[in-house]
């Protein structure tokens, strides 16, 4: 029997230096990943076993990973990401990865810049 579940890590935070202007290259900015996996949860649900299920501690590793490599765009980063986290655990039904940029360098008031990725 199958049993669709969802694990979820959101708010990962980072100081990374993704953009396009020099001052955000140079002086970096605040940076928020969140995870939303779906996946069958029968296993892990009976076992009480981590090895049935999506370990959120290497999806974090993963996610870290790809952040401290400098990208101009956040659907490079996204994207990069998405790859990582497709080729590691590949029981994924569909997921998706958003990275969001704290105060974003535009001409006026935002507070958040944001890319959301889906696979699957």
């Amino acid at each position: 029997m199958e049993n669709i579940g969802i694990i979820e890590l959101e708010g990962m935070e980072f100081k990374a230096y993704h953009g396009c202007l020099e001052q955000e290259k140079v002086r970096g900015n605040s940076f928020t990943v969140d995870f939303r996996g779906e996946l069958d949860l029968s296993a892990a649900a009976e076992s009480d076993n981590l090895n049935d299920t999506v370990n959120y501690g290497e999806i974090y590793e993963i996610v870290a990973d790809e952040m401290s490599i400098p990208s101009e765009l956040l659907e490079n980063v996204a994207g990069r990401i998405v790859k990582a986290i497709e080729k590691r655990f590949p029981q994924l039904v569909r997921f998706s990865v958003r990275v969001s940029k704290k105060k974003p360098p535009v001409d006026g008031t935002a507070q958040w810049s944001r890319v959301t990725l889906f696979h699957k």
